[in-house]
């Protein structure tokens, strides 16, 4: 299938797991990728696999990064189609009652006012493509998975993509979110023991891999997701159904390893 041939998507976070299969997966579909990450190197080597790709540095906290990255995207290639906001992560160690401000604000900055920047600097070339915007949350925005702040950020891109959804779609632009389970990523590369563990909790009986966020992500991003907006896809394993939940205790495994 070729679903994005001659369209233009931006992918945040991009240099290894998630962000890395979706790019990929956009690139084989026939579509142009703007690879962004802190992780020069590594994007830099992706772009000049890809082909048809460009590379550009970008911290989703910095707004004069967030509009460059968009200009040179739209520089290099004339336009933007899909914005995929990936760029996150759990910055918050201590527990909850322990979290100070300034740790509140980091995660929220991250995860959730990070993809609002990338979102508001897309806007204008998105409303001309009739663009869309997929953003990465989490099970965790969904059920009590523990990491509270991480949470609650990833709960409010759900929330801020319900509303973006509803206000931009009389001018065509589509807004929705994957919710990820457990993925195994290289994050988890030095917790392997860990991993393993969760495969129980999973009623299909494994994590999941980057390339099953890919999928679900070019599905969205694409033209058979026409009439979907405003819309949560979990892909979980069924986590979120399955009786592996039940035995979740705020000391139970995620709330001390995830």
């Amino acid at each position: 299938m070729l679903r994005f041939e001659g369209k233009v998507a931006l992918v945040t976070a991009g240099a290894q797991g998630i962000g890395e299969a979706v790019a990929r997966r956009i690139a084989a579909e026939g579509g142009s990728v703007v690879v962004t990450d802190l992780q020069e190197d590594r994007i830099k080597a992706l772009a000049a696999e890809l082909g048809d790709a460009l590379a550009v540095r970008l911290d989703v906290t910095v707004r004069d990064e967030v509009d460059a990255a968009v200009a040179a995207a739209v520089e290099r290639f004339g336009r933007l189609d899909v914005l995929v906001n990936n760029a996150g992560g759990c910055i918050v160690s201590t527990v909850p009652e322990d979290t100070s401000d300034s740790e509140w604000h980091r995660q929220l900055d991250l995860t959730l006012v990070g993809a609002a920047r990338c979102i508001q600097a897309s806007l204008p070339h998105l409303v001309q493509t009739r663009g869309n915007v997929v953003t990465i949350s989490s099970v965790n925005g969904l059920a009590a998975f523990g990491n509270l702040e991480y949470a609650a950020a990833k709960a409010g891109q759900i929330a801020m993509t319900q509303n973006f959804a509803a206000r931009y779609g009389g001018m065509g632009v589509r807004f929705n979110v994957v919710a990820p389970g457990t993925i195994n990523t290289p994050n988890w590369d030095n917790q392997p023991d860990t991993l393993e563990k969760f495969k129980a909790l999973y009623p299909l009986g494994r994590v999941g891999r980057p390339e099953d966020i890919a999928a679900a992500v070019a599905f969205l991003a694409s033209d058979d997701a026409s009439w979907i907006t405003g819309h949560t896809l979990p892909v979980e394993g069924g986590v979120l159904t399955g009786p592996g939940l039940l035995d979740l205790t705020p000391t139970g495994p995620f709330r001390k390893d995830y």
